[in-house]
């Protein structure tokens, strides 16, 4: 508990103030198992309504705002970002305990700016709103902003998937859509700092004053009171299972869009021919793509497929052998830990045998002891659900089946994961069981890889961060890849015979950029109507 004067102060309605909140709570250093200093409020029903009403007048506000100005606000805030890099850097190192070179400064924050900037360009063009014109009958649609998008950010990227900074924000605000952005416990002074640079963008570039509003944290029931609000247009949500199906079940209840990131094992197929060529290559991929990061990604590879045989026993050994001499990673949170602590003791449960590992411990702070666990196919048929439990850390499950059959049997009981991947011999000598393979795993997968571990997410227009249940709550939807990602925070718009100069400018005869793609009489083109 705190009282109001201490704690740091809420953005709404175009303004830094005080939360009328008596509850507060504190950021944690990771790395010394202890609080940091600063208190931050846990709004009230209050605060969320201010937000709700000035966010609702931002968006009358920025229907009529243009591309151009929006593209010009994501520039500016992608700027200031780059010039207060330190600052950002040592905040998020404080609350998180991951390193500042190379994963912050070198790699998450300029992602980051690289997704602004790549926002900026989608707003500007107006291709992503798919323009479609009939001049047959007069009848022309694109996709719009939908209102007021709340965001949730996650724990394990301060930067990239920051609530006021990251891909969900910035293609909300490039489909011309205001955000309120919820921080997430494990980095609000990081998400504060953002939001002050956000909010100084929003007055450069003279946008509607509740552009960008921030709140810290709220009751369960206040959260799912604001995702299923008539004022809320729709909602990006990055988190556990457990609290984003709470949220969907609010959200759907009032028919409000949610999209959601929530659980993935992402599994990992390791065929024969592929061991025998090249196991020990094999095996310092797995390990790093386990590890880095204490393996808190949401594409942590959390199962490894493999057949039963000779290669396939030295293969664990060899990696077993890596985790007992690799550094053990220091954990975002407590809660972290424990979660972790507790999806290995229900493994193990479940008949999951402990290889190496399996206890806290063994590096700095939070901390948890590199962990594989071992299983048969049999086994896990006999208990999917259990043996697929999410193991969110620097921890995996290797299943081994008897034959190929039991491998394809496997796959068919594995929930939706956001990636999918399959290694296999460079000269073909796996091709039959990769083809066998391939056709059960790929509707089971947002996105499929070959000879590559899954942890990278490349901001590319073709990635597909996404995937079926439960790795998001929508499989057409990707959260990572511009411009796709922003048709998420959008509502298709439909003009009847409207006179030329009500229609939205991206609609009117003239292409007004000269260089937009719409779709035109069933061609995409780029030429002017008439």
């Amino acid at each position: 508990m705190g009282a109001c004067m201490t704690l740091q102060p809420v953005l709404l309605a175009g303004k830094w103030q005080n939360s009328d909140s008596r509850q507060s709570f504190r950021g944690e250093d990771p790395t010394r198992c202890e609080p940091l200093a600063d208190e931050y409020p846990i709004s009230t029903r209050r605060d969320c309504d201010t937000a709700l009403d000035a966010a609702t007048g931002a968006m009358h506000e920025l229907r009529s705002t243009s591309a151009e100005k929006i593209a010009q606000f994501l520039e500016a805030y992608a700027a200031l970002i780059d010039e207060h890099a330190e600052a950002l850097c040592e905040m998020a190192h404080r609350e998180t305990a991951l390193p500042i070179k190379p994963r912050l400064k070198d790699v998450e924050l300029p992602r980051t700016t690289n997704q602004l900037r790549q926002a900026a360009a989608a707003a500007r063009d107006g291709g992503w709103s798919m323009p479609t014109i009939d001049t047959r009958l007069n009848i022309r649609s694109r996709f719009a902003g939908i209102g007021p998008v709340l965001v949730f950010g996650p724990n394990n990227f301060p930067f990239a998937f920051n609530s006021v900074a990251g891909g969900d924000f910035a293609a909300a605000l490039a489909a011309g859509n205001p955000v309120i952005a919820k921080a997430n416990t494990s980095h609000p002074g990081t998400t504060r700092l953002f939001a002050d640079l956000a909010h100084r963008a929003s007055q450069s570039t003279a946008m509607p004053a509740a552009t960008v509003q921030l709140i810290y944290r709220t009751s369960h029931e206040d959260g799912e009171r604001l995702v299923s609000d008539p004022r809320t247009g729709a909602t990006g949500y990055t988190g556990s299972r457990s609290a984003g199906l709470k949220l969907k079940a609010a959200a759907d209840a009032a028919g409000k869009p949610i999209y959601l990131e929530l659980s993935s094992i992402n599994p990992v197929i390791i065929l024969p021919a592929a061991l025998r060529e090249r196991s020990e290559a094999i095996a310092d991929e797995f390990t790093t793509s386990c590890l880095m990061g204490a393996g808190q990604f949401c594409t942590n590879p959390g199962l490894v497929l493999l057949l039963a045989g000779d290669e396939s026993d030295r293969f664990l050994r060899a990696v077993i052998e890596r985790f007992e001499k690799a550094p053990v990673g220091t954990l975002l949170s407590c809660r972290v830990g424990d979660a972790l602590a507790e999806s290995v003791t229900q493994l193990t449960r479940a008949g999951a045998q402990t290889l190496t590992g399996g206890a806290r411990g063994g590096g700095s702070g939070y901390s948890f002891a590199n962990t594989l666990l071992r299983t048969g196919g049999r086994e896990f048929l006999q208990n999917p659900h259990a043996l697929q439990r999410e193991a969110f850390g620097n921890a995996s499950l290797a299943v081994v089946t008897d034959d190929v059959e039991q491998a394809a049997a496997v796959i068919d009981q594995l929930e939706g994961a956001l990636t999918g991947c399959i290694y296999s011999h460079n000269g073909g000598e796996d091709d039959r069981l990769y083809d066998r393979l391939v056709l059960r795993l790929r509707p089971r997968v947002g996105r499929l890889l070959n000879d590559k571990m899954p942890t990278g997410v490349a901001v590319s227009p073709a990635m597909n961060h996404g995937g079926p249940y439960p790795a998001t709550g929508h499989p057409g939807f990707t959260a990572v890849g511009i411009p796709a990602s922003l048709r998420r925070f959008a509502v298709l718009e439909c003009y009847d015979n409207v006179r030329e100069h009500r229609l939205p400018v991206i609609l009117r005869n003239q292409n007004s950029t000269g260089a937009t793609w719409r779709f035109i009489d069933g061609v995409w083109a780029q030429f002017n109507v008439g």
